[in-house]
C-alpha cells in the first residue's frame, strides 16, 4: 500500500490515456522490466500494463460462492479486480490522512498538485 510514482497536476477530466503518455514521455516513469501495472478498461494492453479482459464479469460482486469463475479470463479479471480494491483503499487511506484532500480545492492548479505531492 505505497505509491511508487506521483503526477500530479493534470485537470480531471483528461483522459487517462494522454496522462500516462505524459508520465512515460515526458516524466521518466518507467515499467521495471518483467513487471506489470493494472490498468483499468479505459487502456490497451501493452508491454507492461494488464487491463482486464472485456466481455466477462470483472466487478467482484459478481463473483461470490455460487458464482465462482468459468472461465480463465473470468478468473484473471476476478483477481484483477482484488488487486485494483487494494489501490482503491491507498487511495482511501491517503484521503482519510489529510483532510486537505477531502473536499473541494480552491487553490490554483499548481498549488493543488504541490499538495497532493506533499501529502
Amino acid at each position: 500500500m505505497q505509491f511508487i510514482y506521483v503526477l500530479a497536476g493534470w485537470e480531471g477530466s483528461a483522459a487517462d490515456s494522454r496522462v500516462l503518455r505524459d508520465a512515460l514521455f515526458r516524466n521518466g516513469f518507467s515499467v521495471p522490466q518483467g513487471h506489470y501495472y493494472l490498468c483499468d478498461a479505459g487502456y490497451m494492453n501493452c508491454e507492461g500494463f494488464l487491463a482486464p479482459y472485456r466481455g466477462q464479469k470483472y466487478h467482484l460482486s459478481e463473483f461470490n460462492p455460487h458464482n465462482q469463475p468459468s472461465t480463465a479470463q473470468e478468473f484473471f479479471n476476478m483477481k484483477h479486480s482484488q488487486a485494483r480494491n487494494v489501490i482503491e483503499r491507498v487511495f482511501g487511506v491517503l484521503k482519510a490522512r489529510w483532510e486537505i484532500l477531502r473536499g473541494r480545492s480552491f487553490y490554483p492548479i499548481k498549488t493543488q498538485g504541490r499538495i497532493i505531492t506533499a501529502c
